[in-house]
């Protein structure tokens, strides 16, 4: 495992990271928790994502009574919640000053942690100011409660606004967005954020590297009957699936599915490293519903050195989706 710096930021995250968006509190207990996350401790990864809005809260609870089973050292580990949706009352969702004081200290209580190191605003907030977004988040920093904040899903005017709102009041400055980002969807971190990334240090946290399991192959003679389409709450996947474009990207799956086998690695291997040559990507958010499937994924890294230039290229070819670069007339 390799670490990266998160941003301008002094602190270096696993190149991979566990998260529980989909799994924990819903397919995984905390039984298995526990031997998913001491499994990926064990191979150096040190990030451990999670959020409010995942499972109406269950997900938290469930990461937070397995690290208190595991017992490490809190200086060993970083764990992350997001704020946004909380609940159904107008004073348990968004971004005001109350919910994102509110839902840190409901993220500590379930996650049994005295801090976050990283706490993101899930979403941007049309019905709040950012000024008082951004001051929330500073006070929760000044208190000791927050150590990073940052963003997930803004856009790059967004993220710049609440730079500027900081500097002008002296506040604490974003440091990190959550975007995502895969084979598929590239526009935002390739194009739409590079303004920021120089001029602001902006670090990435990616989430759904492999497409919602799209890019491992499974769904290319039909999904598989424990598949993420087919669980309550996700009908809008299988829609997407179902769909023209859903089609004419298995499609693409299938011709990288070739190429990873002439490559000599797996699909699931090709697409996760991939998203590792961007050099603007701090960590790649794994996710997994299975112990089998945790550590194959983190066995990617030992076919780190079969992505050449060619394959690179061949994946383009593929793909033919890379984001218009910035013109110079």
């Amino acid at each position: 495992m390799e670490y990266r710096r998160l941003g301008k930021s002094g602190l270096r995250v696993s190149e991979f990271s566990f998260g529980s968006w989909v799994t924990f509190g819903k397919q995984v207990d905390t039984g298995d928790a526990k031997a998913m996350m001491a499994a990926a401790y064990d191979a150096g990864v040190n990030f451990f994502d999670n959020a409010e809005g995942y499972e109406q809260g269950n997900s938290e609870v469930v990461m937070g009574a397995a690290l208190r089973a595991l017992g490490w050292t809190r200086d060993s580990y970083i764990v992350s919640s997001k704020v946004f949706w909380g609940g159904d009352k107008p004073t348990q969702r968004g971004l005001s000053a109350k919910h994102v004081t509110e839902a840190c200290h409901a993220a500590l209580k379930r996650l049994q942690v005295d801090h976050l190191d990283l706490y993101f605003c899930h979403r941007p907030d049309i019905d709040t100011p950012i000024e008082e977004t951004v001051r929330a988040m500073h006070n929760l920093i000044q208190q000791g409660k927050v150590i990073y904040w940052g963003t997930s899903e803004w856009s790059a005017r967004e993220i710049t606004e609440a730079h500027g709102v900081a500097r002008a009041n002296h506040l604490t400055q974003p440091v990190m967005e959550q975007p995502q980002y895969n084979l598929f969807e590239r526009q935002k971190v390739e194009a739409d954020y590079a303004p920021v990334y120089d001029t602001f240090g902006l670090g990435t946290t990616i989430w759904s590297p492999l497409a919602s399991g799209l890019l491992t192959g499974k769904y290319n003679d039909g999904a598989p009957k424990d598949a993420r389409v087919n669980l309550p709450g996700y009908e809008w996947l299988k829609e997407e699936f179902a769909s023209e474009g859903g089609k004419a990207r298995l499609e693409k799956v299938r011709k990288l599915a070739v190429l990873a086998k002439e490559a000599g690695l797996p699909l699931a291997h090709l697409a996760l490293l991939w998203c590792l040559q961007n050099p603007r990507v701090s960590t790649v958010i794994l996710g997994a519903s299975r112990l089998s499937q945790l550590t194959d994924n983190l066995a990617a890294l030992e076919h780190r050195a079969k992505m050449t230039a060619e394959v690179m290229e061949e994946i383009e070819t593929i793909m033919q989706n890379r984001p218009e670069a910035p013109r110079r007339f």
